[in-house]
């Protein structure tokens, strides 16, 4: 099954207005509350030869925070609970191991046991170097798991894989095999290519982050940790409808009411954090690897870097629990939460079901994306200079790290946290 753009085009519609007339119609249904879309993107076809790994998660826990853990092997820094963890949703430990999940619903639709997918995360973190030590971990952990899930992971070996893991067994799925990733590159979104046939979800989401993908390969663009950010976390492309909400801005056409039903997107209300590992080639120092994370709602969040060698104390405070938070959360991620209720206002009746995508981004370039645009740049622009002096060094300088790290927080503080944004309502309500 393939969708193609030119199956419906509104921009060669004479009438543009029947589009809207139909879309009163559209109406968004509920979805499974743990439905992420994901990507491991191989050295190949990276400008640096460095493989890439991301998530965006959604859920029905929006409280978000990066921590440090000392581990029972290793280190690692994670979207965990700041003490005593005991689950893991993405993260990578100073071996340089990095692991990820989507929840599978074609082996198995028992949502519960999301909750034990994050256990086995937190326990690869804490034990594993290798691609070869998490095998051995599920092989070794009593039959059956509790598990239905797809694992992404990259080692400091060049293993690049997701393992599609069921109660009794699991497939290796190798990102680095030309005859199963052809062009470099594998999306994952919440079925398994093993499981059953045309059964779980996101198979439109999965489409999409494809076409953004061969588009940008197509076109020449670089693939790299903010391009992810901004092309595929902050997409509003829906491929079966065949819009993009952000072309139809940048074109100079903005929705006549401000609004859209939140369907089948990449980012979607339930969306509360995406993250990018940015990993090493073989030999490097694994220490350089890179963790981004933008945590809360993505399209209204920003993107900020951290590493295992930050430690407790060392992690930018933008991305750490709140001193006597109960709810976890962090600045950042309590920030974009307060501009995701600006952009889903309505509450009553089927009305959470859309979203004020005039406030996201429209024609006057005052939406919230575009208004955060040069901040996350500013956070790109002074750490990518450090990480390159950083790996022609072969190490990370802890003095200049935690320099970066509190210039994130000064800076972010001052353009973000404690900055008021008003919303561009744009049409009505």
């Amino acid at each position: 099954m393939v969708f193609c753009r030119e199956h419906f085009n509104p921009f060669r519609m004479r009438h543009v207005g029947t589009l809207f007339c139909l879309l009163v119609l559209f109406f968004a249904f509920p979805i499974p509350s743990h439905c992420c879309t994901s990507v491991i993107i191989t050295g190949k076809i990276t400008p640096d030869g460095r493989p890439l790994m991301w998530k965006n998660t959604d859920g029905s826990v929006f409280a978000q925070r990066l921590s440090f853990v000392n581990g029972e092997k290793y280190d690692w820094i994670g979207l965990a609970l700041e003490e005593n963890p005991v689950n893991a949703w993405f993260g990578t430990n100073s071996a340089g191991f990095c692991i990820m999940n989507t929840m599978s619903y074609n082996f198995v639709d028992n949502e519960s046991w999301d909750i034990n997918n994050g256990f086995i995360m937190k326990m690869a973190l804490d034990k594993c170097a290798s691609l070869r030590d998490f095998l051995h971990l599920l092989d070794t952990i009593a039959k059956p798991i509790p598990v239905s899930s797809n694992y992404g992971v990259i080692d400091t070996l060049g293993n690049a894989v997701y393992v599609e893991t069921y109660p009794t067994g699991y497939h290796v799925v190798d990102v680095n095999d030309p005859a199963i990733a052809p062009e470099g590159f594998l999306v994952y979104t919440n079925y398994s290519r093993h499981g059953e046939r045309d059964a779980g979800m996101g198979y439109i989401r999965y489409y999409a982050a494809v076409q953004i993908l061969r588009d940008a390969i197509a076109g020449g663009e670089a693939l790299t940790p903010h391009f992810i950010f901004d092309k595929m976390s902050r997409s509003f492309y829906q491929p079966l409808l065949g819009l993009d909400l952000r072309k139809m801005a940048d074109e100079g056409y903005d929705l006549p009411g401000g609004f859209f039903p939140d369907s089948d997107f990449i980012p979607r209300r339930l969306s509360a954090v995406a993250s990018v590992i940015q990993a090493v080639r073989p030999g490097e120092n694994p220490q350089l690897t890179t963790l981004w994370t933008a945590l809360g709602y993505p399209p209204c969040s920003v993107a900020v870097p951290a590493w295992v060698s930050c430690g407790k104390e060392g992690l930018p405070m933008v991305l750490r629990q709140i001193k006597g938070d109960e709810n976890h959360d962090s600045p950042i991620c309590r920030k974009a939460c307060a501009l995701k209720s600006e952009i889903f206002p309505v509450t009553r009746g089927n009305g959470k079901n859309y979203f004020r995508f005039s406030g996201l981004y429209n024609s006057r370039g005052t939406g919230i994306i575009q208004r955060l645009a040069p901040v996350e740049a500013h956070i790109r622009d002074i750490t990518l200079p450090l990480l390159a002096k950083w790996r022609s060094d072969g190490h990370i300088s802890d003095k200049e790290r935690d320099r970066l790290c509190r210039e994130i927080d000064a800076f972010l503080m001052e353009n973000f946290i404690n900055r008021d944004f008003i919303v561009d309502k744009g049409g009505f309500y």
